[in-house]
């Protein structure tokens, strides 16, 4: 009898377990049809809008045919850019405080917590933000209050991706460098630092991966501009709002141009997101 009943037990176990896993499987067949669906589309009308002067001309005004989106291209590279050099050397070494002090410190805990929640802050509401501080005092829109506010959503990523990483190092690797007499500002920058420095890299990479196609915010930072423009003083044009303004336009010239823009951004997201793989696996394999 009570053989039985364990043999009942184990049955409904391996019942549960395989409903469970069936479960999972579906879901994520749901998941995967629909984002093979999603690059399908975008792939059969985005490489369909390649062509030279995809990158060679300027976004066309309204009912001309011809035109390309060189200057948006240039735009959404050189805020991207910008971005990168505020939000690298700030994140890294706010997160080799939170290495560091992050336990211990008041300081810390209040930041490492101000950081989370700017992880989950949307987008459009940092974009107000930028607006409030920065734009309406200066009373123009710019490339640089694009930056500003890309920095923003990009600055929470690198921070936990590099404290994350720096406290992987193992305490006896840090312990040996303190023997030697290190002091601890170089135990953080040539110790820790440097074994994780592709895990850092990594973060970097997605942070960037991150912000390149956001529109919300460069709405009310950037705005937009017809013509060429590097003058980050200055609105200017970007990839994301010309693919929100173009797709919901009744004009085909600009629907296709708005396919061809999101085929660049998604194939530029997707490598950025490949390289940070890379990265990653080779230091883990060395």
């Amino acid at each position: 009898m009570r053989r039985k009943s364990t043999e009942t037990i184990v049955g409904r176990r391996k019942f549960r377990h395989g409903l469970g896993m069936l479960m999972s499987v579906c879901a994520m067949a749901f998941g995967i049809a629909f984002l093979v669906w999603i690059l399908y589309t975008l792939v059969v009308n985005g490489v369909g809008a390649l062509n030279w002067a995809l990158f060679s001309e300027t976004t066309p005004p309204p009912g001309e045919d011809g035109g390309g989106l060189w200057n948006a291209i240039v735009g959404t590279v050189l805020m991207v850019a910008a971005t990168t050099a505020i939000t690298t050397p700030v994140g890294i070494m706010a997160g080799m405080y939170l290495a560091e002090y992050g336990e211990t410190s008041w300081f810390g805990k209040v930041t490492r917590f101000t950081v989370d929640i700017m992880l989950s802050a949307p987008s459009i509401v940092i974009g107000l933000f930028i607006y409030a501080i920065y734009v309406a005092n200066v009373k123009h829109f710019s490339g640089w209050a694009g930056s500003f506010a890309l920095s923003l959503i990009a600055l929470p990523v690198v921070v936990r991706t590099t404290d994350n990483f720096l406290n992987l190092v193992p305490p006896a690797l840090r312990e040996a460098a303190f023997a030697l007499g290190a002091p601890k500002w170089k135990v953080a920058t040539s110790i820790r630092l440097k074994a994780v420095k592709a895990g850092v890299l990594t973060g970097v990479l997605l942070a960037v991966a991150r912000i390149s196609g956001e529109t919300a915010p460069l709405l009310f930072t950037a705005l937009n501009n017809q013509f060429f423009s590097s003058n980050m003083n200055a609105p200017m044009a970007n990839l994301p709002v010309v693919i929100y303004q173009f797709a919901m336009s009744p004009y085909d010239n600009w629907r296709e141009l708005a396919w061809g823009g999101a085929f660049l951004i998604t194939l530029g997201v997707l490598g950025l997101n490949v390289l940070s793989r890379i990265v990653f696996a080779k230091k883990a394999e060395s």
